[in-house]
């Protein structure tokens, strides 16, 4: 079944290496990881601080790696931002960033986490998806 959810993507950090303002190293499986989910009908949507020069490289650094993305720091293609109408929040079902509460788990517990719908949580300062959680073995007759 295909999807039609929007994923907000950071870049530096979450889809290379954070080297700001230059170009760090692909993260291992990113560009994998992305064009698979573009590929199950997921829209891509580049959300980063980069403006001006360095955000057309980073666009231009997807490009080469084979990703295109279907908007960038905007929530469709072609939209103007009217900062007197609009929040800067853009429209996505997930943001994707280095900077989650727990750190960035890497490209494939990413996708398992949207491919599979898993619940995850921060515990010990890092992410874990509640099917790798160590469960408590209840102690009594009610708990």
């Amino acid at each position: 079944m295909k999807s039609n959810k929007k994923l907000a993507i950071d870049f530096d950090g979450t889809i290379v290496d954070d080297a700001y303002p230059g170009i760090g190293k692909a993260k291992v499986f990113a560009f994998d990881t992305l064009k698979k989910l573009q590929g199950e009908g997921y829209r891509l949507i580049l959300w980063t601080y980069r403006h001006g020069k360095s955000l057309e490289d980073a666009v231009e650094f997807c490009r080469k790696n084979g990703l295109e993305f279907y908007a960038v720091n905007s929530s469709f293609e072609g939209e103007v931002f009217d900062s007197e109408t609009q929040s800067r929040k853009i429209d996505a079902d997930l943001f994707i960033d280095d900077r989650n509460l727990g750190g960035f788990p890497g490209w494939g517990e990413i996708y398992q986490i949207i491919n599979e719908r898993i619940e995850f949580q921060v515990a010990g300062g890092e992410v874990h998806a509640y099917s790798k959680m160590k469960k408590e073995k209840k102690r009594g007759l009610f708990w």
